[in-house]
């Protein structure tokens, strides 16, 4: 390389970030260049690369976005390729439906940093004091009975943690989960929203029950990283969240539950499609950057099979970022540390974004709808849902506001003719 440059890169204050940023000073020796961090909270995140991916002002060389952003962005040329990381790269390792989310029109346009599907996760000792047994596979009337009975407020325990901050990415793609598991779903063949039909009645009602009484205090505040840290610490029995978290709340150093944690999957209700979501953060290089190799070097590196093996040996195996490449799920080492990782894979390959509901529908996206449009209306009705979590409006008039709102802007954007 002919001189060092400094290039900026943005990402998400999740654990597997943290630790990326934590080790890049290793990629920063070895080439000489350097990197400008900004790690941002979720919704932030989303904000500001939005924000500046539509605008073309350039302020970040490479972006952490999801497999949703991935794909429209790719389409509208924002981004730059990635197909051209060289062999020993060997892109045949990456999970294909994960690579498959990020092609469009045969060209890879991000690179998967880690990828999950979402689980149940829950405290086998609590269980077994309460004479309960987990099911291979829940189902959220289950869930409710488990929830009352091992909730105790004097010791300040949760019978579950759920998602109630509001976003698309937040409280929606857990509750997203939960509609299409209800036999619910965001449009019908002609694009017509359907947030005020049976489906999503029963399940806002029976979200909003058992957060309310289940669920700890101030539960509107709580996304994935405060969940995280609630039943970590011990404080919640339950909590049905992202796979990628199992490699903290197992990790001793991490979590003061690591020798009591058990998983299975996400609970069902009337069908199981789209039941656990599925979902990757992702590496991309803005079409703005001016420094394209660098960036590309630093995707590579951190993105790479000895990436994997640096965070193995530095950080314990169980830290490894999960669901991204095959040979990942190969090591004897990680299979050892993460007696979760066959379960998650399995979770990972089999969450269907082209058949994410009962009935039919004319979009794919499990816990979003793959059109632009979408980042909005997801926050718009993620604040509803908020709202009637917070008891500032009833199940009924939330989803009334949120279907004649989503009404509205499919039809101002000619979805519905």
């Amino acid at each position: 390389m002919a001189h060092a440059e400094e290039i900026t890169v943005a990402t998400v204050n999740n654990g597997d970030m943290i630790i990326m940023q934590k080790l890049s000073t290793k990629w920063e020796q070895e080439t000489g260049n350097k990197i400008n961090w900004v790690v941002l909270e979720e919704n932030v995140l989303r904000e500001r690369v939005t924000t500046d991916i539509a605008t073309g002002s350039g302020q970040f060389d490479i972006m952490t976005i999801g497999g949703y952003e991935a794909p429209i962005w790719g389409k509208s040329g924002w981004l730059s390729t990635v197909d051209d990381l060289g062999d020993d790269y060997d892109y045949a390792d990456l999970l294909d439906p994960i690579k498959k989310g990020l092609t469009v029109d045969g060209k890879l346009y991000a690179v998967p940093f880690y990828t999950e599907s979402s689980f149940t996760l829950y405290r086998k000792d609590l269980f077994e004091a309460a004479g309960i047994k987990m099911p291979d596979q829940p189902t959220y009337d289950q869930i409710k009975q488990y929830a009352a009975k091992l909730t105790d407020k004097s010791k300040g325990q949760s019978g579950i943690c759920l998602r109630g901050k509001p976003g698309w990415g937040e409280n929606m793609a857990f509750f997203g989960t939960m509609v299409n598991t209800y036999g619910g779903r965001w449009f019908d063949m002609d694009w017509k929203p359907q947030l005020n039909t049976e489906p999503w009645k029963k399940a806002t009602t029976d979200y909003v029950e058992l957060l309310g009484k289940y669920g700890p205090q101030g539960a509107t505040a709580n996304g994935f990283n405060e969940n995280q840290t609630l039943f970590a610490s011990g404080r919640c029995a339950m909590w049905i969240d992202a796979t990628s978290a199992a490699g903290r709340v197992y990790d001793p150093k991490q979590s003061q539950v690591a020798d009591k944690v058990a998983f299975t999957r996400s609970p069902v209700a009337v069908t199981p499609a789209g039941s656990s979501w599925s979902w990757s953060w992702n590496l991309a290089i803005p079409a703005t950057t001016k420094k394209g190799d660098t960036a590309r070097s630093f995707l590579k590196w951190a993105t790479s099979k000895d990436y994997v093996k640096l965070v193995g040996e530095s950080e314990g195996w169980v830290a490894v970022p999960p669901g991204t490449r095959k040979s990942t799920y190969a090591l004897p080492e990680y299979q050892k540390a993460a007696p979760f990782a066959a379960t998650v894979l399995e979770a990972i390959m089999s969450a269907d974004p082209s058949k994410p509901t009962k009935d039919p529908v004319p979009y794919t996206g499990v816990q979003f709808v793959a059109i632009p449009e979408f980042q909005a209306i997801g926050t718009f009705v993620g604040q509803q849902i908020s709202a009637a979590l917070a008891g500032q409006q009833s199940v009924d008039a939330t989803l009334e506001a949120a279907q004649t709102q989503v009404t509205r802007d499919m039809t101002r954007a000619g979805y519905i003719k």
